[in-house]
């Protein structure tokens, strides 16, 4: 039997765990997972960048890994998927200016299939105008995002997860692997711990 297939959506400077922990992870469990970008087709290539503490006031941001899309942006059909992935980073923030990244926000909470947003990549839901009455987590500078979208930032440990309906959000990546649990569960996997 196989697993349904889900949908990526990154940009030039995503945060480098935040979009290859959950590509690999998903792969790991049977999942087909497309990686699209605006603009971007199969095989383009996209900046990442690590973002780290170092005891500054913010993160640090370092080059990271080149990654390569695997889909073309313009191509999805978003029929094919049971569920979207939203990383963090610098991307976000510029991807929310696209109003077809909007749409497909918007698609899979119209739809009820399961959201997984991780640090800044509220910033997409925040711009897509679907937090409203949600409860949701992300890198605390977004909470005002958040709160302005008419959703419920819920500050939480760096490594701990919020669900709330087909919504999943983490504060940043150390929260992976309770974040992608929580997500793949909502996907309809099992999983026995």
């Amino acid at each position: 039997m196989s697993h349904p297939k889900i949908l990526l959506l990154a940009g030039d400077f995503v945060e480098d765990y935040e979009i290859m922990v959950p590509f690999q992870t998903l792969l790991t469990f049977g999942y087909g997972v497309d990686v699209v970008c605006p603009e971007k087709k199969a095989g383009d290539q996209i900046r990442t960048a690590v973002h780290d503490f170092e005891g500054d006031q913010t993160y640090s941001e370092k080059p990271g890994h080149n990654f390569t899309l695997n889909a073309d942006f313009d191509s999805v059909d978003l029929s094919q998927y049971a569920g979207l992935v939203i990383p963090g980073g610098r991307a976000p923030e510029y991807l929310r200016l696209n109003e077809r990244v909007l749409e497909i926000v918007r698609h899979f909470f119209d739809t009820a299939k399961p959201v997984a947003a991780v640090c800044h990549g509220v910033q997409l839901l925040s711009a897509a105008g679907v937090l409203k009455g949600k409860r949701c987590t992300a890198y605390p500078a977004c909470g005002p995002e958040i709160t302005l979208a008419q959703g419920e930032f819920v500050p939480i440990d760096v490594d701990g997860v919020l669900v709330d309906g087909n919504l999943v959000t983490s504060p940043a990546w150390p929260a992976h692997p309770a974040f992608l649990r929580e997500f793949i569960k909502l996907l309809g996997a099992e999983i026995k711990l």
